[in-house]
């Protein structure tokens, strides 16, 4: 662990800093040697701003980050920083990326293109459908899909890409140890065995937090060329997705399937306020001047006969939900 690493740990553990305020220290400070003699008052000085009323002291936030660090090394789990030549490029273009990234896995190809699908947790049918057959066919055309592991579109989405071969990503607002909803451990474990990565800015033994969703969205999105919101409600998180997603200056469509659904309504106000709706992989790929040659026309059941995409993702959606117990809304 190099000084520079443990600076931008103990950072990360010092109570009630925003991802803005520790960007500002992580080029404030070379190494944990000049951030060890400051206390309370002199960061408050530096980010121009009172931290909750806590008691700490750098010492203990040092200790902390030291614990952070051997807990990963432990688990198997990497560190990357912002000064790391590793580090996502796209991620480090916004205005508050994190100075650290925990993963586990393979970092994704800064040369690949990629594509984010978030949407709600509870989707009717055919967004759920559509969900598998969509990242199922940007992954038989060498695109992988990045989400958030959650419940919902992000478990469809994350599968299909999964069954078509791709190293999907998957951003967690938790620590890597912390798998969260824990039903989707099987599925984190299929996008590393893939050559996936599973990404998260918080260390291990963190819990998932409400705040951590919000923060996690931007760093979704920041990865991706394009996102696509597949089906949301008026009150989504997945419209936060959407909007750092048009601040990012990255692409944006909404579905046709999440436009014309009752569960769609934010899905139909996106639209409706100028984001492109698709019906297709094709679409995207299109958009981006990628040849969509790995799509077939058409798909055969296991039985062998042939059906439509929508058909065969449909079906391995209801599938799923009957596997992990998770609820499609119709």
């Amino acid at each position: 662990m190099t000084d520079k690493t443990l600076l931008l740990l103990m950072i990360m553990r010092i109570p009630g800093l925003r991802t803005a305020e520790r960007n500002i220290l992580g080029r404030k400070f070379e190494n944990e040697d000049e951030l060890s003699g400051l206390n309370k008052k002199d960061i408050e000085s530096i980010i121009s701003r009172s931290l909750p009323e806590e008691k700490w002291t750098m010492k203990q936030v040092k200790i902390q980050a030291e614990k952070d660090c051997a807990t990963a090394q432990r688990q198997g789990i990497k560190i990357v920083s912002i000064r790391d030549a590793e580090y996502p490029p796209l991620l480090r273009e916004i205005y508050d990326p994190p100075e650290i990234l925990f993963y586990r896995g393979v970092l994704p190809d800064p040369e690949k293109p990629m594509a984010a699908m978030v949407g709600t947790r509870q989707p009717s049918p055919e967004a759920a459908s559509f969900a598998v057959k969509l990242g199922r066919d940007l992954g038989k055309c060498g695109i992988p899909v990045v989400s958030g592991l959650a419940l919902g579109i992000d478990t469809f989405s994350h599968r299909g890409n999964v069954e078509a071969g791709e190293k999907a990503v998957a951003v967690l607002g938790s620590g890597l140890d912390q798998i969260y909803p824990a039903s989707n451990r099987p599925l984190a474990g299929r996008i590393i065995e893939n050559g996936g990565v599973l990404l998260s800015e918080y260390p291990p033994e963190m819990g998932p937090r409400k705040w951590h969703f919000p923060a996690r969205n931007r760093i979704i999105s920041a990865l991706a060329r394009g996102t696509v919101i597949v089906e949301a409600p008026e009150k989504s998180g997945a419209l936060i997705t959407a909007a750092f997603a048009l601040e990012q200056n990255r692409d944006l469509w909404v579905t046709e399937v999440g436009v014309n659904s009752a569960r769609g309504k934010g899905t139909a106000r996106l639209a409706g306020e100028g984001a492109a709706i698709i019906n297709s992989a094709r679409e995207i790929l299109d958009e981006w001047g990628i040849e969509a040659a790995g799509i077939p026309d058409e798909e055969k059941t296991e039985a062998g006969f042939p059906v439509s995409g929508n058909q065969a993702g449909m079906a391995l959606a209801i599938s799923m939900a009957r596997k992990l117990k998770m609820k499609i809304s119709n």
